[in-house]
């Protein structure tokens, strides 16, 4: 990790390994680990993960909490609760030391970002053991009107411009500011305590002023382009990008065209209860009418 608390990893650049060690002889599944402890992350494991045609991730529990968000292609995900069969733009969350298991049924490769907290240790093989998971259902599609499903949800870019007439419950609400959007995911609504994930869009006046964090936060860039500084350093992140800013980064977002930037975004820990944001302009300002 560099003096300034950030890292930049260019979609171009993308380093997809083969299974872990606990799942050596699973086919077709591979990870580009982005964020990890080797980084200088602290609290933030982030990843892109890929499943070949017929690919199968065995059954497996985590020591941290995991959460993902479906990129491409369909996926089944098996745990205690059923088979879900997933497609692009859900997503869900995987509590600690819940049996789960991922395959892939269809014929073109299934990718997607999952966020892992607390940080898995390389030291402990990864905080990852191989285990069954009972029973092989067929797998089903997700409800999310029905109130019994608790871990899972849907997002495209469609949802950050307003619900359909069908989406009525509070999964669907969005906090709309200062030409951003925003819209939760993974967060102690669906059940998490170790971290959270979001939606956010930028309209073409987008601006988010320099401030910085008690916590880690990264960035998954998925259409359009943002010009993004981090303690001071300036880059243009576009489609497939990832960036990572460590707590105390000041950092600032500011949308690069005339279309809307949307990008997945993870935070860990989860944010306090206040002062998650502390703007530079606030305390420049301050600054001003005390003097110094």
């Amino acid at each position: 990790m560099t003096a300034s608390r950030h890292i930049v990893c260019r979609a171009r650049d993308a380093d997809f390994a083969g299974p872990p060690e606990w799942a050596a002889k699973a086919e077709g599944l591979r990870r580009w680990a982005a964020i990890s402890e080797d980084t200088g992350a602290a609290h933030t494991g982030f990843g892109v993960c890929e499943l070949g045609p017929g690919g199968e991730m065995p059954g497996h529990v985590h020591s941290f909490e995991q959460s993902f968000y479906l990129l491409a292609g369909e996926a089944v995900l098996r745990t205690p609760e059923g088979a879900f069969r997933l497609g692009e733009g859900d997503y869900g969350l995987v509590p600690v030391g819940v049996p789960h298991a991922w395959r892939n049924e269809g014929a073109v490769a299934t990718r997607w970002a999952d966020m892992q907290a607390p940080q898995p240790r390389g030291r402990y093989h990864g905080d990852t053991l191989q285990v069954d998971v009972a029973g092989h259902p067929s797998a089903v599609l997700l409800d999310l009107k029905d109130p019994r499903t608790r871990s899972f949800g849907h997002i495209t870019a469609a949802s950050m411009s307003g619900p359909s007439p069908d989406e009525v419950s509070m999964r669907t609400a969005r906090l709309v500011y200062s030409g951003i959007a925003v819209k939760m995911m993974v967060d102690t609504d669906l059940g998490a305590q170790l971290q959270t994930m979001f939606m956010v869009a930028y309209a073409a006046d987008g601006v988010a002023g320099a401030h910085d964090h008690p916590f880690e936060e990264t960035y998954l860039i998925l259409e359009g382009a943002t010009d993004a500084t981090f303690d001071g350093q300036a880059y243009r992140l576009e489609p497939g990008d990832i960036a990572w800013a460590g707590a105390g980064c000041v950092h600032s977002f500011r949308n690069a065209g005339s279309e809307p930037v949307r990008w997945l975004e993870t935070q860990a820990p989860q944010p306090p209860a206040r002062h998650s944001y502390r703007f530079a302009n606030d305390w420049d300002y301050l600054q001003g009418i005390v003097g110094s």
